[in-house]
């Protein structure tokens, strides 16, 4: 099967296929607005910064937003969907900072042959994951004991890793339609032609990009890049926000994996968003509404 580059492209914008952690995490379709409810500027008293911080091959970029005065504040740590950058999320992290928070937001470029580059295999180590998380000790306005994460579909994963990955510092987390479980994701089916031809192409693209020369490595690297087998290991409240009509990542991903947590005794909850389909948050703003007045809440509940 071939796809020239330009129609490629087209496909990984509208929904199709894009890895990160060793996996995909599916987008939504072209006309998403990342401003859609959150403010198009940042207050006048919200202070602005940029930086880039390494670990080994790894380049992380951040964008940053806090309040005015020393802190420390409650922080959240926020990663976009797959292929968009921090900046896509300044309207997020500048309603954050409005509501009292320090928020980060990043996205990744690895070494690759001499020269940084977007990649869809960012992460290739625990450091890897948690740098983020790091990075924020270079900020005496952060409260190291209140810190959150908050991302949206791949960024759900990474942010259910940092969580599994961290658990002594991250105290909360906002996963917004997440796929957690890779291979169950992989195995299952589509109904109606659309749905079916946007996931044929990605289980295609997953398995191109895995870069596995045989099915049993394969499904060893969609178990490593789910959440769903690490939950043992969070102990941060999670909220999962998940649009009832999306049929690319179905709701059953968020629902498995919060049966997943409870089993190991930990507090999590999944708004199911009446009518939300893919990226809905970026796109239906009454939904939209719905799901951040849910996301203040839970980062009030337990950062606070």
């Amino acid at each position: 099967m071939r796809i020239d580059i330009l129609s490629r492209r087209r496909w990984l914008r509208c929904g199709a296929i894009l890895v990160g952690i060793s996996a995909v995490a599916l987008g939504g379709c072209a006309g998403t607005d990342h401003y859609l409810i959150h403010p198009r500027k940042p207050e006048p008293q919200v202070v602005v910064w940029s930086a880039d911080f390494s670990h080994d091959e790894l380049l992380m970029h951040i964008e940053g937003a806090r309040p005015p005065g020393p802190g420390p504040f409650p922080t959240v740590i926020v990663h976009p969907e797959e292929e968009e950058t921090a900046e896509a999320m300044h309207g997020v992290i500048w309603d954050l900072a409005a509501h009292g928070y320090l928020a980060i937001a990043a996205d990744y470029q690895r070494l690759i042959d001499g020269k940084y580059r977007r990649t869809l295999f960012a992460w290739q180590s625990a450091a890897d994951i948690t740098l983020p998380i790091d990075a924020t000790r270079a900020y005496p306005e952060v409260d190291q004991s209140r810190i959150g994460a908050l991302g949206f579909s791949e960024g759900a994963v990474i942010s259910l890793h940092l969580a599994a990955y961290d658990p002594d510092r991250i105290k909360a987390v906002v996963a917004y339609y997440p796929i957690t479980d890779f291979p169950y994701w992989y195995a299952g089916k589509r109904s109606g032609l659309s749905p079916r031809i946007l996931f044929e192409l990605a289980r295609w693209q997953l398995r191109v990009d895995s870069r596995t020369s045989n099915d049993a490595d394969f499904q060893k690297a969609l178990r490593l890049a789910s959440p769903y087998y690490m939950a043992e290991y969070v102990r941060a409240p999670v909220l999962f926000i998940h649009g009832a009509e999306d049929t690319l990542a179905p709701p059953e991903e968020s629902e498995r994996m919060a049966k997943q947590l409870k089993a190991s005794g930990d507090t999590t909850e999944v708004l199911l968003v009446p009518g939300g389909t893919r990226l809905f948050n970026f796109h239906q703003s009454s939904q939209a509404a719905v799901a951040w007045d849910a996301a203040l809440k839970w980062l009030d509940r337990y950062l606070r």
